[in-house]
């Protein structure tokens, strides 16, 4: 396999992208929707969210209240809460993505590692990082305008993020998405013969951190 990091602030427009890398074949392995399954009803992980913060975090229909959680981890003095969630949910989705890891590299595919704080986390096995772009003031209103989030919650989020430079730096390819749609599908027309040239992975591939 081809291993090959994809990440983004919040509201970058990553998760658009990396549909666009499956639809011209990628297999994408996407840390955000392994989290939302491993915190579904019935899973041991959203047993352990609720123990932690209690019932408020639980929706009347057993599933997480994403937002009555947020605003527990992402208050002013919600450090100490937000580490004690990752420290619940990073090791569980860790597992798993190396598992699907372990998987895809029986293959000759491209594979797509999506995830939002893979500058952060750090990973010495990819044969390129791909950075999606943004200016943070256009990806505030997107998240305001698209997904309905209040703005403090968005810069709160944001700020829990790498800086724009820090994953500019870090960057092997950059993918702007200041633009309209057409133009961020031409850019990903472009950057999949570049991946597809990449070296594949070696024998062994590290485990997430």
């Amino acid at each position: 396999m081809i291993l090959v990091g994809l990440t983004g602030g919040i509201g970058s427009g990553k998760s658009t992208v990396s549909s666009l890398l499956a639809a011209r074949g990628a297999t994408v392995i996407d840390a955000d929707a392994i989290t939302r399954e491993l915190q579904a009803p019935g899973q041991p992980v959203l047993a352990a969210i609720a123990a932690r913060f209690g019932p408020i975090v639980v929706a009347e229909d057993g599933s997480l209240d994403r937002q009555a959680l947020a605003d527990l981890v992402f208050a002013p003095d919600g450090a100490e809460a937000l580490a004690d969630l990752n420290a619940l949910v990073h090791p569980a989705v860790g597992a798993e993505i190396a598992r699907r890891l372990e998987e895809a590299a029986r293959g000759d595919d491209v594979v797509v590692l999506d995830v939002p704080l893979l500058v952060e986390s750090g990973r010495d096995d990819l044969a390129a990082l791909v950075v999606v772009d943004v200016d943070p003031e256009v990806a505030v209103a997107r998240l305001v305008e698209q997904r309905g989030m209040r703005e403090a919650d968005a810069r709160a989020r944001m700020a829990r993020q790498a800086s724009r430079e820090e994953r500019r730096a870090r960057a092997d390819l950059v993918v702007d998405n200041s633009g309209d749609r057409a133009a961020l599908e031409a850019q990903v027309e472009a950057l999949w013969p570049r991946l597809l040239a990449l070296p594949p992975a070696g024998p062994t591939v590290a485990p997430p951190r």
